[in-house]
């Protein structure tokens, strides 16, 4: 018996009734789409919020004999208390230094440090050091001249960039709000999770589920986590040191270390500035602790990450950059974040895939 087609089985009338229903659903998504799209980045941050800390929210919860709405209200204050407190004080630094950074760039004049005379006496090298200081300063000094006006459009972006802190912090603020109120509806989100995903992909539901999870843990812990504690450790030393430009000097770390380069390619410059600058013992208990801020990814990192993170730099890298440009400064975390969980899931379908086509071959 011959398959009929579609056309073939409807009417002319059901044809229209089916493409108006069609048409109403599409108006209805886009339309949805469009009432919630500002709070998509404080909704995404509140997820990955609630999802990297539940194993905490469930450990409080069991010591407090299963209290899920106290403990919510715990970690929710000791959340609030991170942002509000060292968060903020680095925040409002770093957009000082990027409002400093762009009127630089914008009048064409960026402030460069000169050779210091303090190396001067010091014992062999002393000489040689400050001479090699001052060439490349003169050196760099004109270089900075000839491109300042080519810099001079960076300007823009850079106060924009700056004017949106305000608006980033308070959605920190709000998606801390947002994710005590899920910690204590954890298992029913699961659960809805679990449905979703059961519709697109039926025999890797747990799968998906459990890889979305744990890479979410992976990167906020592990990378997030960990580079806003070095930047926040780092910031503190830059303000007890009185480096220039503290706050922006640890936003920059806080880039670094989230796309996997490491902080040294900014605490070495400072070490050296510091021992031109400071007494030998201050001089020496700064280098100590700045050295401990530089390997401290290394000796967090295996113990916040469940598992070893596959998911490429590139990916984090590009993370960054198009959710900073999507999102703003809340994008700056989001975007890795949700980058990564696609790359996995979309790495264990080729995975699946392959190894079925191997099975039937």
């Amino acid at each position: 018996m011959p398959v009929k087609s579609l056309r073939q089985l409807l009417t002319g009338e059901d044809v229209i009734q089916l493409v108006i229903r069609l048409g109403l659903l599409a108006l209805l998504i886009i339309w949805t789409f469009l009432i919630i799209r500002p709070f998509v980045p404080i909704l995404a941050w509140s997820g990955v919020l609630a999802v990297a800390f539940y194993p905490a929210f469930s450990w409080v919860a069991k010591i407090l004999g299963g209290r899920p709405k106290t403990a919510a209200a715990i970690l929710t204050l000791i959340t609030l208390g991170i942002v509000i407190g060292p968060a903020t004080w680095l925040g409002i630094s770093a957009v000082d230094g990027v409002r400093e950074l762009a009127h630089q760039l914008g009048t064409g004049d960026l402030a460069l440090q000169s050779a210091p005379e303090q190396p001067k006496s010091w014992p062999l090298v002393g000489p040689w050091l400050y001479e090699l200081w001052d060439q490349a300063y003169n050196n760099v000094r004109a270089v900075v001249r000839e491109v300042a006006p080519y810099l001079q459009p960076l300007a823009g972006p850079l106060l924009s960039l700056a004017g949106d802190a305000g608006v980033g912090t308070l959605q920190f603020l709000v998606s801390v709000f947002v994710a005590g109120f899920l910690f204590p509806h954890g298992p029913r989100l699961v659960a809805a999770g679990r449905g979703f995903l059961f519709r697109i992909v039926p025999e890797q539901t747990e799968h998906f589920l459990g890889l979305a999870g744990a890479t979410i843990r992976a990167v906020a812990q592990g990378v997030i986590g960990v580079a806003i504690v070095q930047a926040l450790l780092a910031g503190i030393g830059f303000k007890l040191a009185e480096v220039p430009s503290a706050g922006l000097l640890a936003f920059i770390v806080l880039l670094l270390s989230i796309v996997q380069i490491g902080a040294f390619l900014v605490l070495l410059p400072v070490i050296i500035w510091i021992w031109t600058a400071k007494d030998v013992t201050t001089a020496l208990l700064l280098t100590v602790f700045f050295v401990l801020v530089g390997f401290i990814d290394t000796m967090l990192k295996p113990l916040v990450m469940g598992r070893g993170l596959t998911t490429p730099t590139i990916v984090i890298f590009v993370g960054v950059i198009g959710g900073t440009l999507a999102h703003g400064i809340v994008g700056l975390f989001i975007g890795p974040i949700i980058l990564s969980v696609a790359w996995e899931i979309m790495m264990a379908w080729i995975r699946t895939e392959d190894q079925a086509e191997a099975g039937e071959g």
